[in-house]
């Protein structure tokens, strides 16, 4: 039997690690938690989680080395997929807590919910909780999803594309909102698979038959 694919998860003291590799576990892949810039660069794909503040992601990104490794990664086609924070850290810059610039990988920006929907009615941020996400294009994960499922998120922040062709996902909360971005060597969410059962699971089984594809 061939051995999994080895998958780094990459520590940057954002906690949540351990679901995220028990979930990496389930869909017969092999979870490396490091914070090792070398590792993440070696590893057959990379998964960046994502639970805390923008800024701070950042920062502990760049102190570790890790933005340039990521940026290698990304450079190389490697696979990769971000969940929630690891989905917004890919734009070029956040309003959160004040103006703070990002890995730059895709152009747009990452911005807050209004406090109001579409008709005007207060819009409830943080968005917690299921909700259906939307998906079409030609990416290879997604030839392992269905078009319409269920997940679960837990934001205040969404991210705005400059280039909507990168977006591959939507959801519904107070009006339509980015879910879901991909190009040839990445995918990204901004829900959580490894809270999300039956769906988070054929989310990551797809990961495992893409990096399976690209070793």
């Amino acid at each position: 039997m061939a051995t999994p694919p080895t998958i780094a998860i990459v520590d940057y003291g954002a906690g949540n690690l351990r679901s995220v590799a028990r979930a990496l576990e389930r869909s017969q892949l092999r979870p490396q938690v490091t914070s090792t810039p070398r590792e993440v660069v070696a590893a057959d794909g990379v998964v960046l989680p994502g639970v805390g503040a923008f800024r701070d992601a950042i920062l502990r990104l760049e102190k570790a080395g890790l933005d340039d490794a990521l940026r290698e990664v990304l450079g190389r086609g490697r696979p990769y997929l971000g969940l929630c924070l690891g989905l917004q850290v890919l734009f070029d810059e956040s309003d959160e807590h004040g103006q703070t610039a990002g890995l730059g990988v895709l152009a747009g920006r990452v911005e807050r919910f209004p406090d109001t929907d579409s008709a005007g009615a207060r819009l409830r941020v943080p968005q917690i909780g299921w909700n259906e996400v939307h998906f079409e294009g030609d990416h290879p994960m997604l030839a392992g999803l269905p078009e319409r499922d269920h997940f679960y998120f837990v934001h205040s922040y969404r991210a705005v594309p400059s280039d909507p062709s990168c977006v591959v996902g939507t959801a519904n909360h107070g009006g339509d909102f980015t879910a879901a971005v991909a190009t040839e060597g990445l995918f990204a969410v901004q829900f959580h698979p490894e809270k999300s059962q039956a769906a988070g699971r054929r989310l990551l089984d797809a990961f495992r038959d893409w990096v399976e594809a690209r070793r």
